[in-house]
C-alpha cells in the first residue's frame, strides 16, 4: 500500500534527521517543567504544552522538511512516479502526529489527565490541522526564512484564541473556533458534537488545499511545468 509505504520513509527521514531524538529531548524537559508546576497548575500547563509544540510541530518543521526534500529532487521524482498527491499529505501528517500523540501521551499521564483518550484525539486532530497548513505554506515557498514570515500569522491566528479561551477569556460563541475545540479536547473536557464536526470539516476544506497546492509543486517540480 502507497500509503503505507510513504509513511514508513517519512518515518525513516525523521529518524535520520533528528526528529526523534529531538523531541526525546524536549519531552524530558517538559515533564521537568512540568513536576516543577505546583499540581493544581499542571493540567492546564501540559494542555498549553502539548497543544503549542507536538500538536503544532507540522506548521514549525514542514517547511525545513518540504525544502530538504526540493533540494534533493524528490518532487521531481514524485511527478513522473504512480505516487499521488493525496498518499504524500497522508503520510506526513501520520507520521508527524505519531510523534505528536506519543508526546502527548508522556505528558497527560505525567500529570495524570482525565481523560487521556480524548486529549490524544485533540492532538491528532490539531496536528492534522497544523501539518496540513504547514504543507500548503512549504509548497509556495523557496526559503526557511520565507516559511517563517507565513506561518507567524497562522501562529496568531491558531495559539492566541486557544489559549485565551483555556482560561475563558474569550466570548462564548469561539467555543466553536476549530483550534478551540481541539484545546478543549487536550484538556480532557467535553465537547459538542457540533464543535467536532467544525473541526473535521476543516481538516476535509485543508485536505483539498494541500492536494491542489501539492499538485502544483510537482507540476512544477524542476523549474518548468510538466
Amino acid at each position: 500500500m502507497m500509503l503505507g509505504r510513504l509513511t514508513v520513509w517519512d518515518m525513516k527521514f525523521q529518524i535520520k534527521y533528528g526528529f526523534y531524538l529531538l523531541y526525546s529531548v524536549l519531552t524530558v524537559i517538559y515533564l521537568i517543567i512540568l513536576l516543577a508546576m505546583p499540581e493544581s497548575w499542571r493540567t492546564a500547563a501540559a494542555a498549553i504544552l502539548i497543544f503549542s509544540d507536538p500538536a503544532a510541530m507540522g506548521l514549525f518543521f514542514m517547511g525545513a522538511i518540504v525544502l530538504l526534500e526540493k533540494s534533493q529532487k524528490v518532487p521531481c521524482a514524485y511527478a513522473v512516479t504512480p505516487v499521488r498527491a493525496i498518499d504524500y499529505i497522508g503520510a506526513k501528517v501520520i507520521s508527524l502526529c505519531t510523534i505528536s500523540i506519543a508526546v502527548a501521551a508522556i505528558l497527560a499521564v505525567a500529570v495524570k489527565a482525565e481523560d487521556l483518550p480524548r486529549t490524544l484525539l485533540g492532538t491528532a486532530l490539531s496536528g492534522a490541522v497544523f501539518t496540513l497548513l504547514g504543507i500548503i505554506i512549504a509548497t509556495k515557498i523557496s526559503s526557511l526564512n520565507q516559511f517563517i514570515l507565513w506561518t507567524v500569522p497562522i501562529e496568531v491566528v491558531g495559539f492566541v484564541p486557544a489559549i485565551l479561551h483555556m482560561f475563558g477569556v474569550t466570548p462564548a460563541v469561539l467555543r466553536y473556533y476549530p483550534l478551540n475545540v481541539c484545546m478543549d479536547m487536550i484538556a480532557g473536557k467535553k465537547i459538542t458534537a457540533t464543535g467536532l464536526f467544525v473541526v473535521v470539516l476543516l481538516i476535509a476544506v485543508l485536505i483539498v488545499a494541500a492536494h491542489k497546492c501539492v499538485r502544483r509543486m510537482w507540476k512544477s517540480a524542476g523549474g518548468i511545468k510538466l
